[in-house]
């Protein structure tokens, strides 16, 4: 195989540019242009009761499907309706309280502007995206979105590339919008994902704990020596697996500091009377830690960030109630080895 050339390298870099553009005009377009038609269109989703049914032929149907598949993820039930298939029996997915988004660049696509008729007949809200105001598309629909004339990254002008990926961001940009005007929440999110790792990042990360305070996590109190707080601890967990941490308090209960298994054996080699010193001058006071009300990926982001192996999981009065280890967060690969 040959290897790439520059003028490769550039043609790819122009191809970009041009898609990047096309999103750049419709931008300008709504803030520095008419925004009346946007706000209408946001509007209209956010009153929707039912679903958002998006439509399109060939590649704006492709693209439909991604910004149907944007609405579902943020809440708004949405689902895909091919317009040759509407006239054949699918028409009964429409039902009342729905709003349909149709999608057709040139805004005079038979079939796109076919269905858009009957829906119209059916005093079915619709929304149409094109790239043209005065389109038939445009017409039919009670309000209606302008691309603007684009120019596709395809040198000669005709495979869609820019149009769609317009097209496409605006879609998503919309259903951004509505979710904002509907308060979508993480934890709104997080039922909409429970799988993939999304969902697993916007879990509370006291769902995930294995080590927990009073099941399989002692606390140590008082002074005692690294010895004497490590038979503690073994006599607490006794068959259990260990946690790679000790966990140190103070008179309240508070936390004190952490003692890990890295801190066990760097004492061992420089000092070696170390096992008989008191465990909280060697222990990492004030070490980083989360709270119940953090997240998983918030656990995520300490370890990239702060290289932890260990995070005590502190309660509203910072006493600990759990430890997160880093195995487990590589068992549910959030993060890597």
């Amino acid at each position: 195989m040959s290897a790439s050339s520059p003028d490769e390298m550039a043609f790819i870099a122009e191809a970009l540019r041009a898609e990047a553009d096309a999103i750049v005009r419709i931008a300008e377009r709504i803030t520095d242009g008419d925004s009346t038609p946007c706000r209408a269109a946001i509007e209209l989703l956010t009153d929707c009761t039912g679903h958002v049914v998006v439509a399109g032929m060939g590649k704006s149907g492709l693209i439909g499907a991604k910004i149907s598949a944007t609405f579902s993820s943020l809440g708004q039930p949405s689902n895909v309706l091919h317009p040759a298939e509407a006239v054949h029996g699918d028409l009964g997915r429409v039902r009342r309280g729905d709003v349909v988004m149709l999608l057709s660049y040139s805004g005079e696509t038979d079939e796109v502007n076919n269905l858009a008729a009957i829906l119209k007949a059916d005093d079915v809200p619709r929304l149409g995206i094109s790239s043209n105001a005065e389109s038939t598309l445009a017409r039919l629909c009670d309000v209606h979105l302008s691309l603007g004339d684009v120019t596709e990254a395809c040198p000669l002008n005709l495979a869609p590339t820019a149009s769609t990926t317009a097209m496409l961001a605006l879609g998503d940009a919309l259903a951004l919008a509505v979710s904002r005007r509907r308060n979508f929440r993480e934890d709104d999110f997080h039922r909409h994902h429970p799988g993939g790792m999304l969902g697993v990042g916007l879990r509370q990360v006291t769902e995930i704990l294995r080590f927990r305070v009073g099941e399989n996590l002692p606390t140590i109190a008082g002074n005692p020596s690294v010895r004497e707080a490590c038979l503690e601890a073994r006599a607490v967990m006794k068959s259990q697996r260990r946690a790679g941490a000790l966990v140190i308090v103070d008179d309240d209960g508070k936390l004190a500091g952490i003692f890990t298994d890295g801190d066990l054996r760097r004492l061992v080699v420089d000092d070696p009377d170390g096992m008989n010193r008191p465990v909280r001058e060697v222990m990492t006071a004030r070490p980083q830690h989360l709270t119940v009300d953090d997240l998983v990926r918030d656990a995520q982001r300490l370890v990239r960030e702060r290289r932890v192996d260990e995070i005590p999981v502190l309660d509203h009065q910072g006493r600990p109630v759990g430890l997160v280890d880093v195995q487990d967060l590589i068992a549910m690969k959030v993060v890597s080895e």
